[in-house]
């Protein structure tokens, strides 16, 4: 039975463990990856083994413990055997009883009282715990008094692969210095594998690069990091991503792998020398400037950063080098030109000077570059007093968004006046440069402010001058340019390039392209124009054409079946919805005319018109235009048959609209009381064109010659109307040239003695009515006039 027992478990593809109880008790070493068995006495025959391979250890208990081994992650329909606990005390009557104590008794192992066997019931995770501590004793099943001493032993749990390469201090950033040579380190990186290292190749790395060739390698084992290509230049490119992976089982084929990144970044070497932005700079100073004022700046740009783009600036040669002098500004890189000794206008009004920018730290490794500076020419033009103001920049570069709401702030522009006096500063536009007055500008603070909305398709720059005027003298004034650039917003709908007009042959076969459209947006995005083309839903199902959307943003039209007939159908529309990428995307429908013409075999157009279907009805081309010339004649005829009928029903006598004869002349307005007196005008009576003229008629001519009458000289406003009436009415009896007819002549006058009497109030004061007028005075000033000429009438008459 022992012999048998032992072969079965040497066999299993899982290790386990076997412990025998007996006194004394020999324990067998076996290698960790070879089934454990555990025999005393002579029970087993693999307790025959060389002297070498045993350890002898008496003691007075029953057994003496070792370690077992349970595979993690085991994961079996039933729970796996870990081993068996045995003594020889144990005659098989099931009187002994056997007892587990410990890490995860109960709960992860489990003992069976009666065989001994141990089992797990639970998965076990080596990354969670590595091994469990346990105490085994044999007990009376009845008494439950102990049999041996309890004796300690360790279940230890054997890896398997399930756990991938970690970089827990990813993702890396490095540096590394431009224009380094061929392998330079550039810095390590380290993953870790939660699986056990002695076991197998389970937490074996080995390191490779998936992204950032071919300008960094690494180490497959160390993980070391360096430069693949020699002379990398920071001005070019100064950041790298390079993608790690870490793969465990020694690289091979099915282990785990895990990625991190690394960023590089190229640092500044001094390899680039300054350089001035221009060759001649102007300065003005006014002559009365403080001392130590700075007059103006010159930079040199290096294209280094840091230290190694520090510049000094020194004056070198010139002939103001006694009165100026120029300090290195280490913020802004640039030198300040300022005043040492006071300025004379009148003994000297200009200066030139030669300033030199040099490099403060030189890198010998790269001076055969050539020279780290840099010289330019600097004119100062010296000025009188009493400057106008001065703008704090010498120009000014501001941005809106073409949708900017009116009145909203554009940007400001500051000026001061740099005389003692520091006189106030209003500003203004020059209106010559903003001729459709878009902009304005607020006096006082400068603001420039949105006065008409701003379409950028239109114009993108506006060049606007704004004027700086002393306020105690007008004089003075400065101007600026302002250059406004209207920043894009997405307004416009894409639509076709041009009018395409498509051809297509009748004898075309199917999926031939018909015509290639391409579209153009008005708008300019960052990123370009991406369109996308479509047909409308309810074209979608064409039964004639299809459309394909091409690489370079253009847009296919081709034909889906042949067979086409311009007699049955000539022009075929095709309507396509083009969309723009922008956001909120905009879209339109435009419109493709494809004509049915006849084409050659070899596919050219030579007919696409519509003769071919006016010869067969057996009119030609001649004949249309006969036709179309002759209507044109008789509209012609019928046109000057009614301009003649028009002339010959022309009046005889020639009348004037403005002749207050036939005239009626009304006036709306409300008189003003006795103190207008222009309310109403008697000259108004009087015909302004007949004074000095009389009117002829067509139909005879007269015998005697009439002779104008002079003019009369204009009425007074006294005058009697009825004397003037009567005056005209004789004239116009006597006169052989008036119109053989009667005339009725309607004026707004009611005359002397008229039957109707006068509706005017204004004589109520003769009449016998006892009318009290006092309530006029409560209506206010503007009745107050009349008020006051009511009330002295009623006091005359009681008088």
């Amino acid at each position: 039975m022992p012999e048998r027992l032992a072969e079965m478990f040497v066999n299993r593809w899982t290790p386990l463990i076997i412990l025998w109880i007996t006194i004394p008790t020999y324990v067998y070493m076996a290698p960790m990856n070879q089934p454990h068995v555990f025999t005393s006495g002579s029970s087993l025959e693999l307790n025959r083994l060389s002297e070498e391979r045993r350890i002898l250890n008496r003691s007075k208990r029953g057994w003496v413990w070792n370690q077992m081994f349970v595979l993690e992650e085991f994961s079996g329909p039933e729970p796996i055997l870990v081993g068996r606990l045995h003594t020889d005390l144990d005659p098989g009557s099931k009187k002994i009883k056997y007892i587990l104590s410990g890490d995860g008794a109960g709960t992860i192992f489990q003992i069976n009282d009666i065989t001994g066997d141990i089992h797990a019931i639970k998965r076990l995770d080596r990354e969670e715990k590595a091994e469990y501590t346990l105490t085994a004793q044999a007990v009376d099943w009845e008494t439950n008094k102990p049999l041996e001493p309890p004796s300690e032993f360790i279940i230890k749990v054997q890896d398997i692969n399930d756990n991938a390469p970690e970089f827990l201090n990813g993702p890396y950033h490095a540096t590394v210095p431009e224009m380094s040579i061929l392998g330079t380190s550039v810095t390590n990186v380290t993953a870790t594998d939660a699986d056990d290292p002695v076991y197998g190749n389970s937490a074996k790395l080995v390191y490779s690069i998936l992204e950032g060739q071919p300008y960094f390698s690494i180490e497959p084992e160390t993980a070391i990091i360096k430069t693949a290509l020699p002379n990398m230049d920071r001005e070019a490119k100064e950041e790298y991503l390079v993608v790690i992976q870490a793969k465990d089982m020694g690289g091979h084929s099915g282990g785990l792998s895990g990625t991190t990144t690394l960023t590089v970044t190229l640092t500044d070497v001094n390899d680039n020398p300054p350089k001035f932005a221009q060759s001649l700079y102007h300065f003005s100073v006014p002559e009365d400037v403080v001392l130590g004022t700075a007059i103006g700046r010159v930079k040199a740009n290096d294209q280094d950063i840091g230290e190694n783009a520090q510049s000094s600036y020194d004056i070198i040669d010139g002939d103001g080098t006694a009165l100026f002098e120029i300090t290195s500004d280490a913020q802004a890189q640039d030198g300040i030109i300022r005043l040492r000794k006071p300025l004379d206008f009148e003994t000297k009004k200009s200066y030139t000077l030669k300033v030199e920018a040099a490099n403060v730290h030189i890198d010998p490794r790269f001076s055969g570059r050539g020279p780290f500076k840099d010289t330019a020419t600097v004119k100062i033009v010296v000025e009188d007093a009493d400057e106008p103001p001065v703008f704090s920049s010498p120009t000014y570069l501001l941005e809106v968004h073409e949708n900017a709401a009116l009145n909203s702030v554009i940007g400001q522009v500051t000026a001061r006046d740099p005389d003692v006096t520091s006189s106030p500063v209003r500003f203004s536009i020059d209106r010559h440069t903003d001729l459709e007055r878009q902009f304005n500008i607020n006096a006082d603070d400068g603001k420039i402010t949105l006065a008409t909305p701003l379409d950028r398709e239109l114009s993108v720059w506006h060049n606007i001058t704004i004027i700086a005027t002393e306020i105690r003298n007008h004089s003075q004034i400065s101007r600026v340019p302002v250059a406004i650039k209207v920043l894009d917003v997405n307004d416009n709908a894409p639509e076709f390039a041009s009018e395409y007009e498509a051809f297509l042959c009748e004898n075309g076969k199917p999926g031939q392209v018909i015509q290639t459209v391409s579209a153009m947006d008005k708008d300019d995005p960052k990123n370009g124009h991406y369109f996308l083309y479509s047909l409308l839903p309810e074209m979608v199902n064409n039964p004639n054409f299809t459309i394909k959307k091409n690489e370079d943003n253009s847009l296919s039209i081709l034909a889906k079946h042949n067979g086409f007939n311009r007699q049955k159908q000539e022009v075929y529309l095709l309507p396509i919805v083009i969309s723009d990428s922008g956001n909120p995307p905009l879209s339109s429908t435009s419109t493709l005319t494809i004509r049915v013409c006849g084409c050659s075999n070899d596919g050219v157009v030579q007919s696409c018109n519509v003769e071919a279907y006016v010869l067969p009805i057996g009119l030609s081309m001649g004949a249309l235009i006969a036709i179309l010339a002759c209507i044109i004649l008789l509209l012609v005829i019928v046109v000057l048959f009614v301009t003649l009928r028009r002339h010959k029903n022309e009046p005889l006598i020639i009348k004037d609209d403005e002749d207050v004869r036939e005239n009626i002349i009304r006036y709306d307005d409300e008189g003003g009381g006795e103190e207008d007196t222009e309310a109403f005008d008697i000259a108004t009576l009087q015909n302004p064109d007949g004074i000095n003229g009389f009117l002829p008629r067509k139909d005879i001519k007269p015998d005697l010659q009439f002779m104008p009458r002079q003019g009369l000289a204009p009425v007074p406003n006294g005058v009697d109307v009825d004397e003037f009436i009567n005056v005209r009415l004789h004239e116009a009896d006597n006169d052989p040239t008036a119109p053989p007819y009667d005339s009725i002549q309607i004026y707004g006058y009611e005359g002397r003695g008229s039957v109707a009497g006068s509706l005017s109030s204004l004589e109520s004061t003769t009449s016998d009515s006892d009318q009290n007028f006092d309530y006029l005075s409560d209506w206010g000033p503007r009745f107050k006039r009349l008020g006051e000429l009511y009330s002295v009438g009623e006091s005359d008459k009681e008088t």
